[in-house]
């Protein structure tokens, strides 16, 4: 009786990256609904670029993005502007970033006032969800941008 050799196993080599460089970039309006609209491009664009719908991580970062998108239209919006998403993928990070233009309002990890209150939470999801969170001010005009990074480990 003769045995099947076993199989090659192919090292993982960590500095080699899983995504080349991606950018997506586009506006919408500063309401409710562009909020949710903003969650459909970015799921078809994850989709496009290896991370599959239903996939753990294509389901982390579109929450990221309908929240942070929600955060913009709730406490960046100022009538007549838009705000803009942007998803880029370069090497194992993943990031978002939501740029609204109201400079004045910034962004804070503070805990809900009860546990009944509905809302006041969208920011300690994403700090939960990613590995790293921020924001910045714009540098070209009024405004900040809120991003945050997941790092997608080698298949």
């Amino acid at each position: 009786m003769t045995s099947n050799p076993p199989l090659p196993v192919r090292p993982l080599r960590t500095n080699q990256p899983r995504f080349p460089w991606h950018h997506f970039s586009m506006r919408f309006s500063s309401t409710p609904r562009g909020a949710r609209l903003a969650r459909r491009p970015a799921g078809e664009r994850l989709d496009a670029w290896g991370v599959p719908y239903g996939s753990d991580t294509h389901d982390t970062l579109t929450l990221i993005v309908a929240e942070l998108s929600a955060s913009a239209v709730r406490h960046g919006h100022v009538p007549g502007r838009d705000f803009r998403l942007r998803l880029s993928a370069e090497g194992t990070a993943l990031r978002v970033e939501v740029t609204d233009t109201r400079d004045e309002r910034i962004p804070t990890l503070a805990e809900p006032a009860s546990d009944d209150q509905e809302d006041g939470r969208g920011l300690l999801l994403v700090a939960a969800l990613a590995d790293r969170w921020g924001w910045y001010p714009c540098a070209d005009g009024p405004g900040k941008t809120v991003w945050a990074v997941l790092e997608v480990g080698m298949p």
